[in-house]
């Protein structure tokens, strides 16, 4: 795929952001690796979604240095290019502010997982992190950020692609996929089930989570060995 087309991709992709809700004003950022060329490609950083262009996606190579001659590459370019790094099969990453999906990174906790909506995509809750020290914030803030959502993941001995989002705390989510269709994907769901979990809450403040068997078969009927889910 060359750059142009891998441009178009990307922007497409952010696009579907402000599309379904996902962010405000220019916060967010999508982005996507090739592996086999050696290249990340990502939002710009602070470009309005209205004025985007797809030639304004920024390339830079596997240890996010850009290609010359571009706009600045989003902030959070650092979170990104350790996540990639770190973690092999994830191919897409999403970073947004979207509220529900924040209310319960501000609040420092998971996202339970109370019935199927969420067993489809997530293979149990969507955790969240630590707070990041003082040190971490002042000394190299986003590549920090990358390196907690990592040790989280291996702290809870997750695998991405089976719980693909993590919750920073009193930060907001990023998120993995396979490809950027399902790292979207992955983004739409995680804030319908923060909002879903939010309105549980409210109806039942003794409510529980999913009985494990009821969550592994809606998980594995879409993504597990013998799925049979779609056509």
């Amino acid at each position: 795929m060359n750059d142009a087309i891998l441009k178009q991709h990307v922007f497409e992709a952010n696009m579907q952001l402000p599309k379904h809700n996902l962010v405000k004003l220019t916060w967010g950022n999508v982005s996507v690796i090739d592996r086999d060329n050696g290249i990340v490609c990502i939002k710009p950083s602070g470009v309005p979604y209205q004025k985007m262009r797809p030639e304004d996606m920024v390339i830079t190579d596997l240890n996010g240095v850009p290609y010359p001659n571009q706009l600045k590459p989003s902030s959070d370019l650092a979170t990104h290019i350790y996540l990639y790094q770190q973690l092999k099969k994830v191919k897409s990453i999403v970073h947004t502010h979207s509220p529900y999906a924040v209310a319960f990174a501000q609040a420092g906790r998971e996202i339970p997982a109370y019935g199927t909506t969420h067993a489809d995509t997530f293979f149990g809750q969507v955790p969240c992190t630590r707070s990041l020290t003082q040190q971490e914030i002042e000394s190299d803030y986003e590549l920090n950020t990358g390196k907690v959502i990592v040790e989280t993941l291996k702290n809870l001995n997750m695998e991405p692609l089976a719980t693909p989002a993590i919750n920073v705390r009193q930060h907001g989510p990023f998120i993995f996929g396979a490809s950027l269709k399902n790292a979207i994907e992955n983004t739409i769901v995680i804030e319908e089930v923060a909002k879903i979990a939010l309105n549980t809450e409210a109806l039942n403040s003794s409510v529980i989570e999913i009985d494990q068997f009821l969550l592994n078969k809606h998980y594995n009927r879409k993504h597990g060995s013998n799925a049979y889910y779609g056509q």
